[in-house]
Formats: structure tokens, sequence, C-alpha cells
């Protein structure tokens, strides 16, 4: 039998304001954790990331704190980022109702975090550094903190905050509940616990290498020149993607590759004014952007549920920090793909990491099939729209008021219409503006339809022909995808439509001599499907679900070679 948060004991005015965002049935760590939290217990709970940790630490402390008094919170969350932090804040500020909220953090002004702390703040979230800053100038008084929560623990131990934790915790109330939850329960967090913790209840959720497990892993060996056309063309299949880089300055410059190469990119990192990190974060989710560029002190506070894709672009510094850059990607039960841009001097060393985390994946050439299959599914993408923060709720209202040309790209479910997740990008490098006049359009729709169309060869500046085109739609229950695309002499098309249960998919190719095309559908139960090429080389695949249409596809070649014949696969029960 399913638990349900009133269940658990919360109440209903904050269930409701839950179901409101979605949210309607509690996580394991949510289940497991609530009712003792509510009970005034210590709590150290164990959980991957992206499990919804959040609220179960939130909603017992949003039920349990008092009115506080100017400059005396009454409860403090602590938080390694400033991403994480504020993420915090407007999850929990999203169902708290009445209780007052603060968040601290650096690389920001005073005036608005002061201005809160005099006025009176019930709860306070904060990065370490800039409370104590604060502490110092006698703008904040602890010792009526009766409630204390410490998030990602052990990346606040690798990131060497504990004396500054073990301070702040020291100016606390001594009668005080502590809730600590982390990924990972090594020594130094096992410390933590020992030293400021009552009698804790555990609660482990996941294996302890959760975020291995979740995705797909791929290892690709690439030659170092090569690494940012293999990369731009693999994030063009799997985005939204966050691609991880050692350094701020290798960060920035693979930013502005990837943008040479049309591919939407914001770069994100400790180098950055605290503004245009929450800018480059917030086009990540409203969809401006497909790729986030990021080193791995800000991947921690990412936290982005229906991220496609994980690029190590640099190798992680150890097995740890591959454990959590991944963790972007398959968190809540979702899927995503793990992808790792190995030189050959990197492979053993890639292959050393594999077996101190339990993997036994092979290292090989890239291979775009293989990526795309391991790319979430429409159906993946529906069930995604079901959680949605908070913090992006209002993104996905403009969605819905602008259905006309809107790139938001946050769905409705099964009911979304054309303005849910639709992204547009056009390439802007010297040779594609020489050679070819094309647009890719990438459209994903909650049960909306998709339209997408291509034209290469004309003259848009002084060359004629050899253009290439790429349109992909993604759909979910009842969506409909139409992808068309037309070349000329030597172009080459890929039309490529995924459909949730009922959809339909259209894709249609129209090469010169020596052309190809590769048109592909893939419908739920009871889709159809209708592939066609004209001239050149075809391609063309057909995937329906258990009842769905007889796949239409029809191939006409002239000089590119033989054709081959659609191969049809039906789910389940389906005809071959």
């Amino acid at each position: 039998m399913t638990t349900t948060f009133a269940q658990l004991g919360v109440p209903d005015t904050i269930c409701r304001a839950l179901a409101r965002n979605g949210i309607t049935q509690p996580f394991a760590i949510q289940a497991a954790t609530i009712t003792d939290a509510l009970a005034g217990r210590d709590v150290c709970g164990r959980a991957p990331t992206g499990s919804g940790k959040t609220l179960a630490f939130g909603i017992p402390i949003a039920i349990n704190v008092e009115r506080a008094k100017p400059k005396m919170p009454r409860a403090l969350i602590l938080a390694p980022t400033r991403e994480l932090a504020e993420q915090i804040h407007e999850e929990i500020r999203s169902f708290a109702g009445q209780v007052r909220i603060g968040v601290v953090y650096g690389g920001v002004g005073y005036g608005p975090q002061i201005a809160a702390l005099r006025k009176g703040v019930d709860i306070l979230v904060a990065c370490p550094g800039r409370l104590e800053d604060l502490i110092e100038q006698g703008l904040v008084d602890l010792r009526a903190v009766d409630h204390v929560v410490l998030d990602e623990a052990d990346r606040m131990a690798d990131m060497g905050f504990m004396p500054a934790v073990r301070r702040l915790l020291e100016q606390t109330s001594s009668d005080r509940q502590t809730l600590l939850f982390s990924a990972t329960l090594d020594s130094d967090v096992a410390k933590l616990t020992r030293d400021h913790q009552r009698d804790p209840v555990h609660h482990e959720v996941g294996e302890d290498t959760p975020d291995i497990t979740a995705a797909r892993h791929l290892f690709w060996k690439v030659p170092r020149a090569e690494r940012t056309s293999v990369l731009a063309e693999a994030v063009g299949t799997a985005w939204p993607a966050i691609v991880f880089c050692r350094t701020r300055h290798g960060s920035d410059r693979l930013a502005r590759q990837l943008d040479k190469a049309g591919i939407r990119t914001a770069a994100i990192h400790g180098g950055r004014s605290q503004s245009q990190r929450t800018r480059a974060l917030s086009d990540f989710i409203n969809g401006k952007v497909h790729a986030l560029v990021a080193t791995d002190v800000a991947a921690r506070g990412i936290h982005v549920d229906d991220v496609a894709a994980v690029f190590h672009f640099d190798p992680p510094e150890d097995h740890k920090a591959y454990i959590h850059r991944s963790g972007r990607t398959a968190r809540a039960g979702r899927s995503g793909v793990v992808i790792s841009l190995l030189t050959p001097e990197q492979v053993k060393d890639a292959q050393r990491m594999q077996r101190q985390i339990g993997l036994d994946e092979p290292v090989g050439e890239p291979d775009a099939e293989v990526l795309l299959e391991s790319v979430p599914s429409p159906a993946t993408a529906a069930r995604a729209v079901a959680y949605v923060a908070p913090g992006h709720r209002q993104s996905e209202e403009r969605g819905q008021r602008n259905r006309n040309g809107d790139r938001d790209r946050r769905g409705q479910g099964s009911h979304g219409g054309q303005g849910n997740r639709n992204g547009r990008s056009r390439s802007q490098s010297s040779q594609d503006r020489d050679r070819n006049d094309s647009e890719q359009s990438d459209r994903r729709d909650g049960g909306g339809n998709s339209s997408n169309r291509s034209r290469n060869g004309k003259p848009r500046t002084r060359s004629n022909g050899g253009g290439s085109s790429s349109n992909r739609s993604r759909n979910g229950s009842g969506g409909s995808s139409s992808n068309r695309s037309s070349n000329g002499s030597g172009g080459s098309s890929s039309n490529r439509s995924s459909n949730g249960n009922g959809g339909s998919s259209s894709n249609r190719s129209s090469n010169g001599s020596g052309g190809s095309s590769s048109n592909r559908s893939s419908n739920g139960s009871g889709g159809n499907s209708e592939n066609r090429s004209r001239n050149g080389n075809s391609e063309n695949r057909s995937r329906n679900g258990n009842g769905g249409g007889k796949p239409r596809t029809r191939s006409n070649g002239s000089t590119g070679g033989p054709n081959r014949k659609a191969r049809r696969a039906h789910l389940q029960s389906g005809t071959a």
C-alpha cells in the first residue's frame, strides 16, 4: 500500500501546497524520515543525490519551527553551495505558508540579506562562509536556533567546510534537533554525527553508489583535437546536458567553442558573479540553453530533475567526483546517460576508476546510435514533468501563456500544448554560413504536436548545395510529429520522432544526387509512423507499440547507392 504525506503526519495545508506543485506521494527517503523528524528525533539520513532530501527535512522544519525575533532565527539549514542554498529556500517557501524563510550566501550584496534578518527570519538557509561573516558583524545570533539541518554533509566535508560547520553548531542551542543528510556516510560525516547528534535514528535509502546504477555509462576514446566537435554533435542528440571541465578558464573556453558550433551554452563556476550563475542556471532550466558547462565546485549546487546527459569533458579528480558529477542525471528514478570523452592516455586511469566504483564498461569509439538509444525516452520525459521544482513553476506558467514561439521546456504532462518544450538553434559557423541555409529545430512536447522543417541548398551567401538537416521531435502520449527535410546535391537528412501512446510520426526527406536520408520513428501503443525518402541513400525505421498502425515507408533512389527497406519492429505482440 502506498504511503501518503497525510499518513506521515503532514498537515492538510502543506499536502495541498505540495499537490499544487505536482507532488502527491513521498519518495523513499521522505517516507522513512518525516515521521521521526516531526517527533523531534535527530536523524542521520543517507540517500542518493536527487532522491528528495529537501522535502524530507524541509517539511518537518516548516511544521515545527517557532516564530523568530529579529536577527535570531529559530531553524538553520546549512548547504555547501549558493545554488543549492537558493533552491532549498525556494522549495521550502513554496509550501511553508506564513513561515518566514531567508537565505544568505556570498557573491551578492549584503543589503537584502541584512534587511530580511532585521525583520525576522524563522528558517535561515545559509552557506557557512557568508553566515560567519554576518555573525562577526553582529547581524545574526544563533543562540535561539533549536532546529539544524546539514544538507550534503559529505560535500561540505570535501570542500573543507567542516571546521566552519562545527563552529556554527557550537553557537546554536544545546537542546537542538539536528538533521543530517548526505549521499555518503564516510569518516568525516560519521565523526560529525558522533560529536553533534544525540542518539540519531539512521535511515539509508538506495545503494551506496546509486548514481552509478541509475544511468547508462559510456566511455569514448577521442583524440584531443576532436573532443569539442564530438561533444557538440553528442549534445545535439542528448540534451539538456551538463558538461564538466576541471578549470574555470577551460569552462569558459569550451562554452565559446560550443556556441560557435551551434550549441547554445552557458558556463557556471566560482569565477562568475552570483547574478551570472543564477542567470545561467535559469536559462538552462527554462530551455534557453542546451548545455551547461560547469566545474566540480558548482556541480553539487545544480539540482535539475530532467537532465538527459552528463558529459565528462575533462576527467574527474577521483571516483567520488565522478559519482557527484554523474548524479546530475538519472535522478529520482529517471533514466539518463553519462559520457566520458577520453584521450588515449586517459584510458587506463578511467578503467582503474571504473573498478573503484563497480563499473565494467568498455572503452570504444564514439557511437551516435548507442547514444540515441540511451537518451531518456518520451515516457520518461512525460513522467519527469509530474514533479516540477517550485522555483521552476513561474517558467512553466509563462509557457502556458505564450504558446506561440515560447522556449519554455517544461511540459504539462499528457495535456501540454505547443509552447511547452521547445528550443531553436541556428548554426553560426562561417562554413555553415557559406555552404548551407540550415535551421535545426528541436521540440519536446508533452502530448503536443511538433513540426520541424529544414531546407538546405538554397543560396544564402555565395554557394549552393551540400547542406544537411537534423530534425528531432519528442512528444508525450497522444502527441504527433512532422519532420521534413529538403537538401541539394550531396546533402543529408536525419529526422527522428519519438511519441508516447497513441502518437503519430511523419518524417520526409528529399535530397539531391548523392544525398542520404535517415528517418526514424518510435511510437507507443496505438502509434502510427510514415517515413519517406527520395533520392540518394535512404534508411527508414519505424517502431510502434502493441496495436500500432502498420508503418508506411517509401524510398526512391537515384545515384546514392542501394536503398534499405525500413526495419519494422512492433513492440510486444506487434508483427515483424
